[in-house]
């Protein structure tokens, strides 16, 4: 069996956290509690060019929170 992640043909969501994370996710894969749809199923490389234009800090929310809060102090 190989890996649906690495499926170029398949269809994919691009799922978000609530700390702003966002992942690839084969559509055909129940979505994990805690993640929810930020773009629906569509191809490998415009669920790429999504992440690519979206998520532009690596951090998770709590931790830039944490670091304004200590520019604050």
């Amino acid at each position: 069996m190989s890996n649906p992640f690495d499926d170029k043909n398949a269809t994919f969501l691009v799922l978000v956290n609530e700390e702003g994370q966002h992942s690839l996710w084969p559509s055909f894969i129940a979505v994990p509690t805690g993640w929810e749809i930020a773009l629906a199923a569509t191809d490998r490389a415009a669920c790429s060019a999504f992440i690519e234009a979206n998520w532009t800090d690596m951090r998770p929310r709590s931790l830039v929170a944490g670091d304004c809060d200590a520019i604050k102090a």
